[in-house]
């Protein structure tokens, strides 16, 4: 009898979701039938906890937001002491010391680059799409200030994903999200993507970034003095597929933004906070970009919060008597106490526990495990970058045959995991471990295990 009420409790909670919510990024008639719906009581570690009695290990940080893992104590400690003094207020006019104390911190760790000024300001909002519309239009306000009207196009990288509301959108390049919305949608320039992934036979992946950092100037030269910047995920094209490309292209991408007199834009929403290896993934090519975009793992996954970090160059550019040359971009919630003190409390573990240094180790056992799952006989490609590894699925492992769309193996394996104990959220047919940084040995284990398991069970039958 005991037993039977974690499962009545579960399903009076799907039960009364499916009557009121509309979740994202899922067709909601697959729900409950194709696609299972877990209602979770609680988090802990790198653990979440069903009202079914069961546990999942979370091996995508649920939606690669959480660093420290679940309910981390530190960031909960931080958020309640703040919220006994100040929870909200207005930005406009007024300051508080937590948004202060996160713009100083951030400054601080920004990626730098020899001979160019520091990113020195920050201008908070609520999300990573939210972040994305405020790169874009500091980018392009800043050459209207300056008379150079003609500059209103932006480069974005082909298979690039930036967000979901319409000027994040139009630097995107996933039909899936932007098809349907295409009309509405101002006209960005797309370059080839260096995914290494695309690499022509006998190509190095530096190669490969070299040639495709070749057709971004092309680009370039195709429209002079129409482009106001450039937008890319530096290293990793997460929603993209998990691609990933070589540092050198980076490193030209900032040499072709300065010799055009153009901003770039690094979207590190996804890739920061040390989900590459680094704090920051520009930092691997030794490059600082003009606007950088922050948001997901800066409050170690407890808040809602995106920064724009910006140049002094950008910042002066809307100093002015006119209120139409300064930047009118807001939020209700901008630089909101809790979610900074949340941040603030994420960057001290960062210090406190090494986190960097011990991701490293963890990144090499991940490393070892994933060699394992990728001698299976329907794993076409294994790649990595940090605490980041994918795993490309493909009939009989060949990358020229992939399996047929309707099969929706990632889907197959992804409930094969579910039951399991794992949560492997998939892009198509490509599975990828994204974990919690607080990850230990058996989980990793389990994870590995699962996926072996999760990719035979899927592909069984195709």
């Amino acid at each position: 009898m005991l037993a039977d009420r974690p499962r009545a409790l579960d399903a009076r909670w799907r039960e009364r979701d499916l009557a009121v919510l509309w979740h994202p990024c899922t067709q909601m008639r697959e729900h409950p039938d194709v696609l299972p719906l877990v209602p979770i009581e609680r988090g802990e570690g790198a653990w979440l906890h069903g009202y079914d009695g069961r546990r999942y290990l979370d091996g995508v940080s649920s939606w690669w937001t959480n660093l420290h893992g679940h309910a981390e104590p530190r960031i909960a400690e931080a958020i309640a002491r703040q919220a006994r003094s100040l929870e909200q207020v207005i930005l406009a006019g007024f300051s508080h010391a937590p948004a202060i104390e996160l713009a100083e911190r951030l400054l601080a760790i920004a990626p730098r680059q020899p001979g160019r000024a520091p990113l020195s300001r920050v201008f908070y909002a609520d999300n990573g799409s939210a972040g994305v519309e405020v790169a874009l239009k500091m980018a392009f306000h800043w050459f209207r200030n300056r008379g150079e009207e003609q500059r209103t196009r932006f480069i974005a990288l082909e298979n690039g994903y930036h967000g979901e509301t319409l000027g994040a959108l139009a630097v995107g390049d996933i039909p899936l999200y932007r098809r349907v919305y295409a009309p509405l949608l101002a006209e960005a320039l797309f370059a080839p993507s260096p995914d290494a992934y695309m690499a022509l036979p006998g190509e190095s992946d530096e190669q490969c970034a070299l040639r495709a950092a070749d057709a971004l100037a092309d680009l370039f030269d195709q429209h002079p003095g129409e482009i106001c910047a450039l937008i890319l995920e530096p290293r990793l094209q997460c929603a993209g597929g998990m691609r990933m490309h070589h540092p050198a292209y980076l490193r030209r991408a900032r040499e072709l933004c300065d010799a055009n007199g153009v901003f770039l834009i690094a979207d590190e929403i996804a890739t920061g906070f040390g989900r590459t290896g680094t704090m920051f993934a520009c930092e691997q090519a030794g490059i600082a970009p003009d606007l950088m975009c922050l948001s997901k793992g800066l409050t170690g996954g407890f808040l809602p919060l995106a920064a724009v970090l910006a140049s002094e160059t950008i910042y002066e550019g809307f100093l002015d008597d006119s209120r139409e040359r300064a930047f009118l971009h807001s939020h209700s919630y901008t630089g909101n106490p809790l979610a900074c003190a949340a941040a603030l409390a994420s960057l001290g573990i960062f210090g406190s526990d090494g986190v960097l240094e011990r991701n490293h180790a963890t990144a090499a056992r991940m490393a070892t495990l994933a060699a394992q799952v990728g001698a299976g006989r329907h794993v076409a490609d294994v790649r990595q970058a940090g605490m980041v590894v994918a795993f490309e699925l493909a009939r009989d492992g060949v990358r020229e045959t992939p399996f047929d769309a309707s099969l929706r193996i990632g889907l197959h394996a992804y409930r094969a995991a579910l039951e399991r104990g794992v949560l492997l959220r998939p892009l198509g047919d490509i599975l990828y471990w994204m974990p919690p940084y607080c990850i230990d040995e058996g989980q990793l284990q389990l994870l590995a295990e699962t996926t072996a398991a999760a990719i035979a069970e899927a592909t069984a039958c195709a």
